[in-house]
């Protein structure tokens, strides 16, 4: 038998962090989406700690997916302006860059975080 989807984005994930690597510089913006809710974390992975983090729960985004993903990227992007993080690495996490994971990216962008 084959693997189920959540084997197969993990498999890439897996593939895409052997290249990327935060530092306490420009650490890393993981996304993680599940059904109903999203998930954005700052990674230092050279001390293994998370510098900042938000979702669409502690931003009380209402609305549509899309519009809930925009609100996390500017409250991550806020948070990490905070603690002088003007930079990052992003990792999405083995989901396609499209739809929630596209706009949350381009709304942190726009907040001020460059990758």
């Amino acid at each position: 038998m084959g693997l189920n989807k959540e084997q197969k984005r993990k498999r890439i994930h897996q593939r895409i962090r052997k290249k990327l690597k935060g530092t306490a510089d420009k650490p890393r913006l993981a996304v993680y989406r599940s059904n109903k809710q999203i998930y954005a974390q700052l990674i230092d992975d050279v001390k293994g700690h998370t510098i900042a983090s938000a979702s669409s729960t502690e931003a009380g985004a209402n609305g549509a997916k899309i519009e809930q993903a925009k609100m996390v990227g500017k409250l991550i992007a806020d948070k990490a302006a905070s603690a002088n993080i003007s930079s990052v690495v992003f990792d999405r996490g083995g989901y396609l860059y499209h739809g929630r994971v596209k706009a949350i990216a381009d709304s942190a962008r726009e907040a001020g975080l460059k990758f």
